[in-house]
């Protein structure tokens, strides 16, 4: 995992809003970096090697392909997460309470 992931996956592994979330998790022909099913969500933390145009395109099919299987993706920039953890985790928690109760018994 990169710095990034790792400070993320300290932040996650604390369940967040009571809720579990995984780490290079399968998910059809994807390997996602961070996934909660109660909430069907999707985290996915990017390097500089996405802002080439050729994986930006890859990327957005890769996120289209996911939201058709009625996932929500959340994407953040390794740099965002490094530099502004507060934040980045402040927002993963407002998009936690946004999408809602997760369904128990699952997870």
């Amino acid at each position: 995992m990169t710095q990034a992931e790792l400070l993320l996956w300290g932040f996650l592994r604390t369940r967040p809003g009571g809720l579990k979330f995984r780490r290079q998790h399968p998910i059809g022909l994807y390997i996602v970096d961070f996934y909660c099913h109660q909430l069907k969500l999707v985290i996915e933390v990017d390097g500089d090697v996405h802002e080439n145009e050729e994986v930006r395109a890859l990327d957005k099919l890769r996120q289209e392909n996911l939201e058709k299987d009625g996932l929500r993706v959340f994407r953040i920039k390794n740099d965002e997460v490094i530099n502004g953890q507060v934040l980045v985790f402040g927002k993963i928690d407002s998009l936690i309470r946004e999408i809602g109760k997760p369904l128990r018994g699952y997870g």
